[in-house]
């Protein structure tokens, strides 16, 4: 049977190669590579750190001379712009390829059509959308970076069957279960940053690191703490963790700067909107951080202000079978709603038992 007719299995056999570099890519995608000749896979890779062999490189040096005439199988359209490795359609061209198939078009404006048209012009067949959508989806963080100029968001939610995250009293340890504390970490491994606000680095002191031994290959995620006037401790937890944490604000003293940046914090100003930082802006600044997918593990304030503010795309909530009671902490802070038009629609797009726990993935709901 040709390549041809088995074009999704190979290409899915190259995203399932993408999805190994899952916690360790960024800022980069993942992406996976297969290389057929005949009806043989000759060479197969993925790409697994910033500065190191793209997929496509790898696979086509364990091809060797096999290579020439075969068809390839890319999950992102090859990059044609010298950055921390060669050109892939250079490579590509030289090997003498035949066919290149890739699932999307890369979103990078360096790359966006221009590596297709390369090849194209050396005469290269190229075929292009086969497994688009879950190219896409193995690389959210990526795409919003480049097309919307600000990361994928995801919040991570804790809650009782009555929606509670925390007792009146502030309490929240534990509320779910160990496997699902367990897979938080996993989405830790696969964030490029974790977001919170001073609030939850006041009440909970949390350490905000992927503490996994499994995760150990993993980088670990840039913590980020939205406190508009500098109001956590100098001696807070998250400071005192190897990684590099910010601390984003829009008013304090310079006094106050300096004991928080002497503590290990890197400590930013940011635009204020209504006496409080710009959550906007914030987005901004963590697109030029080269921010891919950034998760909100927060309280009520901020995340309300996140959803009031349309910037939550995905929403990750672990639900745990007990209930808290009508005056403890509730999930989202934000204004009363007047009439039902007003509710803040959602897609649930995934359902999975965790140990105990169940854990439900939503996204916000398009038009």
């Amino acid at each position: 049977m040709s390549a041809k007719a088995n074009d999704g299995a190979y290409m899915a056999h190259a995203l399932r190669l993408a999805a190994r570099g899952l916690t360790t890519t960024d800022p980069n995608p993942r992406v996976g590579c297969v290389i057929v000749a005949g009806d043989e896979v000759v060479g197969e890779g993925w790409h697994i750190r910033a500065g190191e062999a793209h997929a496509e490189a790898i696979a086509l040096n364990q091809a060797g001379d096999r290579a020439a005439g075969s068809t390839v199988y890319v999950t992102l359209e090859p990059c044609c712009h010298q950055g921390r490795t060669p050109p892939c359609v250079d490579r590509l061209v030289q090997a003498k390829v035949r066919r290149v198939v890739y699932a999307a078009n890369d979103p990078n404006p360096a790359v966006a059509g221009q590596g297709a048209e390369r090849l194209r012009a050396a005469g290269v067949d190229m075929e292009s959308g086969l497994m688009e959508s879950e190219s896409r989806l193995l690389n959210p963080g990526f795409f919003s970076r480049m097309i919307r100029n600000r990361p994928w968001v995801r919040s991570k939610l804790a809650v009782s069957v009555d929606g509670r995250t925390a007792l009146a009293n502030g309490a929240s340890k534990w509320i779910t279960g160990e496997a699902a504390r367990s897979d938080v970490q996993r989405w830790r491994a696969q964030s490029t940053a974790i977001l919170t606000g001073a609030g939850t680095v006041i009440a909970d002191d949390p350490s905000l690191n992927v503490r996994d031994p499994e995760l150990s290959d993993a980088r670990q995620p840039m913590r980020v703490i939205v406190d508009s006037r500098l109001r956590m401790s100098p001696n807070a937890r998250v400071l005192s963790i190897p990684g590099d944490t910010v601390v984003l604000y829009c008013d304090a003293s310079d006094k106050t700067v300096r004991e928080l940046a002497h503590a290990g914090a890197r400590v930013e100003k940011m635009p204020a909107a209504n006496g409080r930082v710009a959550l906007e802006a914030v987005m901004s600044w963590l697109s030029q951080m080269e921010v891919n997918e950034l998760l909100v593990e927060a309280g009520p304030v901020l995340n309300g202000a996140l959803i009031e503010a349309g910037l939550i795309d995905e929403y990750l909530l672990y639900i745990a079978s007990h209930i808290l009671g009508t005056d403890a902490r509730g999930m989202f802070g934000i204004s009363a709603l007047q009439k039902m038009s007003d509710r803040v629609e959602l897609q649930l797009i995934d359902v999975r038992h965790v140990g105990d726990d169940l854990r439900l993935r939503y996204q916000a709901a398009t038009e």
